[in-house]
């Protein structure tokens, strides 16, 4: 059976979709991967979604979700991307919780975009590298 792995953060718009982006590219199908946010917004942000197509990742077909109990419920590993909104931080509903902290890509410049997407993608790999240890 396919585990499932969920990213989290406020919005859903932005971190999280492009952690689900890279763990579904890295890890070719061997998990059921999701994002999801406690306040989704309606759009991906539009520059989050640039700086992937630079690197080849087409997140277009990707949409923000309101997490759910079966989500957290069913998944192996739920990671926070970092929280803001400490009101709406899905850390205070979801636990055990990995916590990257990473920024928020939110009216942030394409060049800091950038370093987040590229944060994010060593992170995902970091990930990758620890499951397959525990196997």
């Amino acid at each position: 059976m396919t585990k499932d792995v969920l990213f989290v953060c406020v919005e859903n718009a932005g971190r999280s979709q492009m952690a689900e982006a890279f763990f579904r590219k890295f890890t070719q199908d061997r998990f059921n991967v999701i994002s999801a946010g406690t306040v989704p917004s309606k759009n991906l942000n539009p520059i989050v979604v640039q700086v992937m197509k630079e690197i080849g990742i087409d997140m277009t077909s990707q949409s923000p979700k309101t997490i759910s109990n079966s989500m957290i419920d069913n998944s192996f590993k739920t990671i926070n991307m970092g929280c803001m909104d400490k009101e709406s931080c899905p850390a205070l509903f979801v636990k055990d919780t990995i916590d990257w902290n990473i920024p928020d890509p939110k009216e942030k410049t394409i060049e800091q975009v950038r370093e987040i997407r590229d944060q994010i993608k060593s992170e995902v790999l970091n990930l990758i590298a620890s499951i397959d240890n525990e196997k």
